[in-house]
């Protein structure tokens, strides 16, 4: 959910190479990951660790908007259930995950522990997961929308959030729109004010240790830095690579999540885009739709669960329960 106002286009791509180790990388020689404390720049194939890459594409001409809304259907009344309260209180229970952290986050973890599988029935090969940022790992609209009501005194409750054009929410042009989302990468409601999902953190960590993690967000390129230092933070050494699609950006070339996945080998992808789910479902893709607590108005298409290999899960519980069921079957 986090960029879905801008314009997409048809790029030619740029790669480089980022020197390794940077001189301000540590590596944990107990372990088979690393962690690094600074900033990674913008190349197209930045490696961080064993088998971690950073990937995501630059701009080469000038592209239209593009309006998806035919890919999500309105429920106006979505929130009205017992937990229509949830998303307008996320935040306390966000910043309480946040302040959990991961004990063992700096140690190697034996492959199936904390699971429950005994190691001998796991398959020799990991499964590759593909995971989303937004609204799967953490709160991007409630941060957005805690900036759009103290900036410019537009108040909204995020079960209005219920398409993915912006504009049409705060009821401005798509342009001012344009505007108002960057302003806010640029602020602390960004920077600072997006906190891990309540689950998040460990179960990450869990699967960490019979999967092999990969970040695929649609995020832009104009965000890659610090999206990169935020899961480095809140999930050290546990993702392998992190491609960004550069969706709907105002500049640089674009990738659908579907080709992403299939060059990752990707078996499973975690994702709260009903539009994403279908079009990797189609690929053959596994899909776990989150919505988390069935508090997204964004994700009740009912088409896109009707899909057999599209399954919706309201947790990081959910989430563990699934993967780990698939992957002894």
């Amino acid at each position: 959910m986090a960029a879905h106002l801008y314009n997409h286009g048809s790029y030619k791509g740029f790669q480089g190479r980022a020197q390794w180790p940077p001189s301000h990388f540590s590596r944990d020689h107990s372990c088979k990951y690393a962690t690094f404390p600074g900033k990674i720049r913008n190349t197209r194939n930045t490696r961080l660790g064993r088998n971690f890459f950073v990937k995501g594409c630059f701009k080469s001409q000038h592209h239209h908007h593009q309006s998806h809304s035919s890919s999500i259907k309105r429920h106006s009344n979505a929130f009205e259930n017992p937990n229509a309260q949830l998303v307008h209180d996320l935040e306390l229970d966000l910043r309480s995950s946040d302040a959990i952290g991961l004990a063992s986050s700096n140690g190697c973890q034996e492959r199936g522990s904390h699971t429950g599988i005994p190691p001998h029935s796991l398959p020799d090969d990991k499964i590759v997961v593909a995971v989303d940022v937004d609204e799967v790992l953490g709160n991007f609209v409630s941060a957005l929308n805690r900036f759009i009501a103290d900036r410019y005194s537009s108040h909204h409750a995020v079960s209005e959030y219920h398409v993915y054009e912006f504009f049409k929410i705060w009821n401005c042009s798509r342009d001012e729109a344009d505007i108002r989302v960057h302003e806010f990468f640029k602020t602390s409601y960004f920077k600072t004010g997006i906190h891990p999902l309540p689950g998040a953190q460990e179960t990450i960590h869990k699967l960490s240790g019979f999967c092999d993690l990969s970040v695929v967000t649609s995020r832009q390129n104009a965000i890659k830095d610090h999206t990169i230092q935020w899961i480095e933070k809140h999930f050290p050494g546990l993702f392998q690579e992190i491609h960004f699609g550069n969706h709907f950006a105002l500049d640089g070339e674009s990738r659908p999540k579907s080709e992403i996945c299939r060059s990752l080998g990707a078996k499973v992808l975690i994702d709260d885009n009903p539009r994403y789910a279908l079009e990797c479902a189609e690929a053959g893709i596994r899909v776990l739709l989150f919505d988390y607590e069935n508090s997204y108005p964004w994700c009740k298409t009912e088409s896109i669960i009707q899909h057999p290999l599209v399954t919706k899960v309201h947790n990081w519980e959910a989430v563990e329960k699934h993967l780990m069921t698939w992957i002894i079957s």
